[in-house]
């Protein structure tokens, strides 16, 4: 093949189709290394149950297992965790349907609808639209790799050194479609605010808020803290009739798309 060396052979952990691939792969080949490291781990807490034990007159013979179990089973945690975060990037998880589960377990009760997968006729589609007291908003879901960060510079969005001025325009303008349309339909004067749900990657966010990005318009945030973003920005003040007609309104003008 065209760029090879004919003097090295290739490794075969660079011969799948994808990062995806690549990532399991590396996850895999780590495995002895995590089970070396945890058995440190829990060396290392059998140590704090036994001084533990001398400190505080406690018996050994309970606390130096408990000691051992629980910093395995800490460590154990923190792997899973990890791994899970990139499920949605690695097509095991459907990051709309995580999302939607989050936005209905934290809105609902305080009055916010949200619809799935909704569009304005002729323009692209949204994965959830959230209509309350504090205003309109559409929220998209995209993945990326566990090791892309995802930052504001100066004015600039930016995945890792790649400008995202068009990938902010997109949703901006879908949001400002989402309005005019919703305004015009059901005589409440709307503005919709655009936010991404970011699943994988990383938020750098030196001087803001943990796990928020705000740039061009557009404000990115992991699934768990979109409804906060939500809750904590509405400038709208709409009653329970405003949100039931709006909700009513999207519901037949818009586009279902799943």
């Amino acid at each position: 093949m065209p760029g090879q060396s004919i003097y090295v052979e290739q490794d075969e952990k660079f011969q799948g189709s994808s990062p995806q691939w690549w990532y399991e792969q590396f996850w895999h080949e780590a495995r002895p290394s995590r089970i070396k490291r945890r058995r440190w781990i829990a060396g290392i807490g059998a140590v704090a149950g036994l001084l533990l034990s001398i400190r505080f007159g406690l018996m050994p013979v309970l606390t130096v297992p408990l000691g051992a179990a629980v910093a395995a089973g800490g460590d154990l945690l923190f792997v899973w965790w990890d791994h899970e975060s990139t499920a949605v990037w690695r097509g095991k998880r459907r990051g709309e349907i995580r999302t939607g589960k989050l936005l209905r377990r934290a809105l609902r009760r305080r009055g916010y609808n949200v619809l799935d997968g909704r569009a304005v006729p002729g323009e692209p589609s949204i994965d959830h639209l959230v209509i309350g007291p504090g205003g309109v908003w559409i929220v998209d879901n995209e993945a990326w790799g566990p090791d892309i960060y995802i930052a504001r510079y100066g004015d600039r969005l930016f995945f890792d050194e790649k400008y995202g001025s068009a990938f902010a325009k997109g949703l901006t303008d879908a949001a400002a479609a989402m309005a005019e349309r919703l305004s015009r339909e059901s005589g409440i004067e709307v503005t919709v605010q655009p936010i991404l749900a970011v699943h994988g990657g990383k938020l750098f966010t030196p001087h803001g808020p943990r796990g928020l990005v705000v740039a061009e318009g557009l404000a990115l945030a992991y699934p768990r803290v979109v409804s906060r973003i939500i809750l904590g920005t509405g400038e709208a003040s709409y009653d329970e009739k405003d949100v039931e007609l709006l909700t009513r309104t999207a519901a037949r003008i818009l586009r279902r798309v799943f």
